[in-house]
């Protein structure tokens, strides 16, 4: 079977060695165009380009290219662009989608499922049609949510995901006869900034669920503060209040205080909150933070 691959970060990396260790004849990869990664660095590829470049595909960062390729069909995870009706009838499509379909159709799947303390997830193989993941399910599979980290349940997800789509092509029943979705649809919104963003107004359980997203932030003393790790805590401070106490830095919400593990101070790097803590400079009395 002569395929394309569509995808762009490293999540799809999976997938695509997949189909190539399986021989799988991958004939070329549609892939982001290269961006800059951090200030003023040079342009660097998508972690798809990376990988297929290693493997010895042709890369292209035009979806039209597709039209000049015989292929029969093409596999899609993560690419980040609506796939046209015209190509789609000329190169049937299946997609590996990170939530178990119809809930959390959209961009953010697993981040909307940590937020909503979704006790499970996974994965769905669908034929990918012009509306947002709305296509017939070929397969699914499940993994336990618990206390898991975006990054990690990402990670798990990838791995569960390109193990799905080879099940798929090697069952003409999977293949040829996917099933309707069924059941309520829920969109996964992209995460912006101001999702990250914990304020002392969020509950606890929140605020807990975000920082496992990464990227969560707070301020302290108008300077901001990268929040990499925290965890539940049982010692009494007033909400929107900062203190140390018995050796954990302490912040409280509406109805709950937790404790800061490792923190991001602004222009440096991961560090313990105690380190971060004990770095502060003036008065530490009365601290809020927001």
């Amino acid at each position: 079977m002569r395929l394309a691959f569509l995808g762009t970060p490293e999540a799809a990396v999976p997938t695509l060695e997949a189909l190539v260790n399986a021989d799988y004849d991958v004939t070329l990869v549609i892939t982001q165009p290269d961006r800059r990664r951090g200030r003023g660095a040079e342009l660097a590829p998508s972690p798809v380009k990376r990988a297929a470049l290693a493997l010895g595909i042709p890369v292209s960062h035009r979806l039209a290219d597709l039209y000049d390729y015989d292929v029969d069909r093409a596999v899609v995870v993560a690419y980040g662009v609506i796939i046209p009706q015209a190509l789609l009838t000329k190169v049937p499509m299946l997609n590996v989608h990170f939530s178990r379909l119809p809930r959390w159709r959209g961009a953010a799947p697993v981040e909307r499922a940590i937020l909503a303390g979704d006790k499970e997830t996974g994965v769905t193989v669908i034929s990918l049609e012009p509306t947002l993941d709305s296509g017939p399910i070929h397969i699914e599979r499940s993994v336990r949510v618990g206390d898991k980290t975006a990054r990690a349940l990402v990670s798990e997800l990838a791995a569960l995901g390109a193990a799905a789509l080879l099940e798929v092509l090697a069952s003409t029943e999977l293949l040829e006869h996917p099933q309707a979705q069924v059941g309520e649809v829920t969109y996964a919104e992209k995460i912006t900034k101001e999702t990250l963003h914990l304020v002392p107004e969020m509950s606890r359980v929140m605020v807990l669920r975000t920082v496992r997203l990464g990227g969560a932030y707070l301020f302290v003393a108008t300077k901001r503060l990268g929040v990499v790790a925290a965890h539940e805590s049982e010692f009494d401070v007033a909400p929107g209040g900062l203190a140390l106490v018995e050796g954990e830095v302490v912040l409280a919400t509406v109805d709950g205080a937790f404790t800061l593990d490792e923190v991001r101070p602004e222009g440096s790097s991961t560090m313990s909150a105690t380190a971060w803590w004990s770095g502060l400079r003036g008065s530490k009395e009365d601290l809020r933070w927001c």
